[in-house]
């Protein structure tokens, strides 16, 4: 009988230290997807950028500088390959185009032209879903990191070879200023 027991304790315990290996390479796979997914629409968005500087330089072809800040921000969005990387360039991407979205407010045929209207909805819905892809991945990366810092899982997290992840940060000066509000 007490042969049953601890054969009955010894599977428990297997059962229990398979199922914390597994949470966390669950847990670490879908950190894993959320990244992809972020990175699917970043390039979604930087497909679309050449075709929105072609369309707004055949309107403002004076403005190279500011074609030129959205190029070479495009350049280290596409080539930069760390969380904290891509963050940065992320943000660097983003003020070029609303550099780019700005010199275009100058322009009333361009605002009005159906081409440049399409790629700046196409552009926003884009922004929603990299909005999106980011916070699905800051999710995922909470649950992993509460995980492997928390008991039992703690435990387990250098046997499954599973280590904490950064967080997608992007440092966005204008985020953090409050609007004006003139009535």
């Amino acid at each position: 009988m007490e042969l049953w027991i601890a054969l009955g304790a010894a599977a428990l315990l297997a059962l229990f230290l398979i199922s914390q290996y597994n949470k966390l390479i669950r847990l670490n796979v879908a950190v894993d997807e959320a990244w992809a997914q972020i990175e699917v629409q970043l390039q979604r968005r930087s497909d679309l950028i050449p075709n929105l500087v072609e369309t707004v330089k055949g309107y403002a072809s004076h403005e190279s500088a500011t074609f030129e800040k959205v190029v070479q921000a495009r350049a280290a969005a596409t080539s930069a390959t760390a969380v904290p990387d891509v963050a940065a360039a992320d943000g660097m991407l983003t003020q070029a185009l609303r550099g780019l979205l700005a010199v275009a407010e100058n322009y009333p045929d361009l605002k009005a032209s159906a081409n440049f209207l399409s790629l700046q909805e196409e552009l926003a819905t884009t922004e929603n879903k990299v909005s999106f892809a980011r916070q699905f991945y800051n999710d995922n990366v909470r649950a992993l990191n509460t995980a492997i810092k928390t008991v039992p899982s703690s435990f387990f997290a250098g046997f499954a070879k599973v280590g904490e992840r950064e967080f997608y940060e992007v440092d966005d000066p204008q985020a953090r200023n409050a609007p004006k509000v003139q009535f």
